[in-house]
Order: structure tokens, then sequence, then C-alpha cells
């Protein structure tokens, strides 16, 4: 054999194990050292194959199952204390807590933790059944609850506020033992509208002066403070309100009292805390 012949004979043979090398490297085999190999089995490029059968979202990782979520400490307590929350108890009765916002007449956020509303059972009761006559004479109508269950702590911190501001007669004086809010005995609402409008009250919620007044509603509307439509949208909640048995101040349209004052004391306990 002649010298070129010899020089083409390594070359070819270099090349051809440089190519097993190569090959080998990616080849079923060089993953199943038996060199068992099937159709449809998986490579290190089937990322389809390689995901798990049960995990359809994802081909890298499992989706995390869904948890509960976490109450806060706030919550916790008015729970132990056998106060229910509202959202659980009936979830057609929508909540905003105003007062978990800054958007309030103290301009501050009161409930740094709490975005429930948590009322007694019995008034909480009462509360749904208002929501059903608010249903029979306006289907898709819901309740609105802006404030609930308070604790004292937040309550004092508010009449600190009120007072630096003159707004003090608005809110009950913790030195006497608060007001219902501090049982969770007494409710704040509105009425959302079948589209999920509130429906205008002639002020907004929390507005302290004479036009949120219920006591002189007809003169109101002589005066031009309150339209016709404003009038009996207030008279609708009032309505629904008080005949599942809620009564009335004559200061708030909004605020409703499950019980008096020395009945809460005599039957239930202070959110002191």
């Amino acid at each position: 054999m002649d010298t070129k012949k010899v020089t083409l004979f390594i070359l070819a043979a270099v090349a051809v194990s440089a190519l097993s090398s190569c090959l080998g490297r990616h080849s079923p085999a060089a993953e199943n050292p038996a060199g068992e190999y099937t159709a449809g089995e998986t490579t290190a490029y089937d990322i389809s194959a390689a995901a798990s059968p049960a995990d359809s979202s994802s081909p890298y990782e499992a989706v995390p199952e869904p948890t509960e979520p976490v109450k806060s400490p706030t919550a916790l307590r008015l729970d132990s204390l056998g106060l229910v929350d509202l959202a659980d108890y009936d979830p057609r009765i929508a909540v905003h807590l105003v007062y978990a916002t800054p958007d309030n007449f103290v301009g501050e956020v009161m409930y740094d933790d709490l975005t429930e509303a948590y009322l007694l059972p019995e008034a909480a009761e009462k509360l749904s059944a208002a929501q059903d006559y608010l249903e029979e004479s306006h289907p898709g109508y819901r309740i609105i609850v802006y404030d609930a269950a308070r604790p004292m702590s937040v309550q004092r911190r508010m009449r600190r506020i009120a007072e630096a501001t003159g707004k003090q007669l608005y809110v009950a004086d913790p030195a006497n033992g608060g007001g219902l809010h501090n049982y969770g005995a007494a409710v704040d609402v509105s009425v959302l509208d079948a589209q999920g409008m509130p429906l205008d009250m002639g002020t907004v919620y929390d507005h302290l002066g004479p036009e949120a007044n219920i006591d002189d509603e007809k003169g109101l509307l002589a005066r031009g403070i309150l339209s016709q439509e404003q009038l009996d949208n207030r008279l609708l909640l009032c309505s629904v309100m008080r005949r599942a048995g809620f009564t009335t101040v004559t200061s708030e349209w909004w605020h409703f009292n499950h019980v008096s004052r020395p009945k809460a004391r005599e039957l239930y306990m202070l959110i002191d805390f």
C-alpha cells in the first residue's frame, strides 16, 4: 500500500472515531447501558414527554395546592370572642371596611390588619334577613358593610383624633364604655345596585353633618339638599334594616344597632383589646 493510501485510511479512521464519540454523548444508548431503546423512549431533548402527566400547566414544576388565606391577629381575636365573619356567614353581603383605608373622616387607617367585617351571631342573622328583604323588592341589589365590630383600642385612637378636630360628638367615648360597634352590635351599611354601584344617599359614608341626619329628611328634600331619588334610596335601606330588627340613630343614615347600649352591656362582652 502506498503512502498516499495509508494517509487517507488513517484520516478516515480518525473522522469515524470522532463522529462516533460525538454521537455517543446524545444517543439513547449512552443513556441506556444495556443498549435497549424503543420508539417513544424519552431523550434529553424530549421536554414534553419528560413532564409529569399529572402536571398540565408546566413541564418544569408542579403547581402547588391552593391554601386557605391566613387570618390577621385581629381577625383571630374576633373569632375567639365568638363573633362571625360576615363574608363566611352570608357571601351575598359585600364588605368594604372604610377604616381599613385612609379614605374616612379621620383621614387615617384605623384597622392596621383587619379587612373582614365581624358581628355578633344574632346581629349577623338580622343583617342576612335584611339582605333577603332587599332582594325581594330589588333583585340583584346587595347590602354593603362599611364598618362593623371595632376593638376598643381603635375606638380610643379614633376618639383622640376626633377630639383634636372637634368631631368628638360623633365618636362614642371609650371612658364611658364605648359604643355598640365595640360589642359587635352595630353595623354601618349602604346598598349596591344590580351593577355593583353604591346607591346615592345624598352624602358619602361617615359625612359628619346635618345632611346625613335622618330626622329631617323631608326638610332636606324641601330645601334641595336631598333629591327625591336620594331620599328614596335612604328609605329603602332604612326599611329593610328596620324590618330585620335593627334600630337607627338620627345623625347617621348608615348606622344601625342590633340592641341598645344597656342591653349590650348586660348580654355581651366588650371587644377590649
